[in-house]
């Protein structure tokens, strides 16, 4: 095909077709249950943790607040990607509009850096209980919970505007297939027949800047918890302190650790499927917003106990 023709055809394009596993396309096949499984205990888990968080006054409490935010973005994430995963799997409904996809593509990046930043306010947030009792309820109330909220919500939409941006301005000539089952940014660039760098190199440079920013953060609160747990020598002190982060600490494992794989499946790209990193963005929508809810609902015994008088009212 000649520039011209290329050229020619860009006006054509009107949809993207997602190809999920180009070289494992069994894995369709037996991802779909335990995928739409997965789905639907994500969404009714996180449902059941908002109502139980907003009709019990005892929940009404900046930490839970907090939670009640994290639910939020999962049920979101979830909502954006998992519904056309299955859809493909399912019906073969491959094709995508280009607004949908870049739209598709600006939820992820937003409310991925979201929730990463969600778990660093969260971390100081036990930070505070564990390393200064005594001045909780002064410095964690519901104007703090108000303010991290917008500092979440202004430094996550603006930095991640620009990816979907980049991507919209780039042209598309003729190929309009993504090896993935998601609108990915490289994914979606990579069809472009213009040059691409800027878009990788804001995406690796915001992705470090802002997720790396928060671990870096959630790692220094955890360091200074667990300094100020060994030194407390009340009898039990060290378990109920312990007690109070596990939950939390759980669920950064979960979020992080997929990401990490993610990371390193990209890295080690030659000795890797190309399908690895595909499955592992899916399940990266799904995993920690289906166990989010269930790790805080089991280890939370205020959450248990509302869920339980909730569950007794005959709800």
């Amino acid at each position: 095909m000649t520039a011209h023709q290329n050229g020619s055809t860009t006006t054509e394009i009107s949809d993207f077709l997602l190809n999920c596993f180009v070289r494992s396309p069994s894995w369709q096949h037996w991802l779909s249950l335990p995928l739409s499984l997965l789905f639907v205990l994500a969404m009714g888990a996180n449902t059941t943790l908002l109502i139980t968080i907003r009709l019990e006054a005892s929940l009404h409490e900046p930490m839970y607040y907090l939670l009640s935010f994290l639910s939020l973005l999962d049920m979101v994430l979830c909502l954006t990607v998992i519904p056309k995963v299955l859809a493909i799997f399912w019906f073969d409904l491959r094709s995508i509009s280009f607004f949908t996809c870049f739209l598709q593509m600006y939820i992820m990046n937003c409310f991925l850096a979201m929730e990463s930043c969600t778990f660093m306010v969260m971390a100081y947030d036990r930070y505070v209980a564990v390393c200064q009792p005594l001045r909780y309820t002064s410095i964690i109330t519901d104007q703090f919970v108000a303010k991290a909220t917008i500092f979440i919500l202004a430094r996550n939409v603006l930095f991640t505007v620009p990816i979907p941006i980049l991507s919209v301005r780039l042209h598309y000539c003729g190929r309009n297939v993504i090896e993935n089952c998601i609108c990915a940014n490289m994914s979606v660039s990579r069809l472009s027949c213009d040059d691409v760098t800027i878009n990788r190199v804001y995406q690796f440079a915001g992705g470090w800047t802002l997720l790396g920013s928060d671990l870096i953060l959630i790692f220094l609160s955890y360091t200074l918890i667990l300094r100020a747990v060994l030194r407390l020598k009340a009898e039990g002190a060290v378990a109920k302190a312990l007690s109070t982060c596990s939950s939390h600490f759980i669920l950064i494992l979960f979020f992080s650790t997929i990401l990490l794989v993610f990371v390193l499946t990209h890295v080690a790209k030659k000795k890797v499927s190309p399908d690895v990193p595909v499955l592992l963005n899916v399940l990266h929508h799904v995993i920690p917003a289906a166990l989010n809810p269930i790790v805080y609902g089991v280890r939370t015994q205020e959450i248990k106990q509302g869920i339980q008088r909730l569950l007794k009212k005959g709800w």
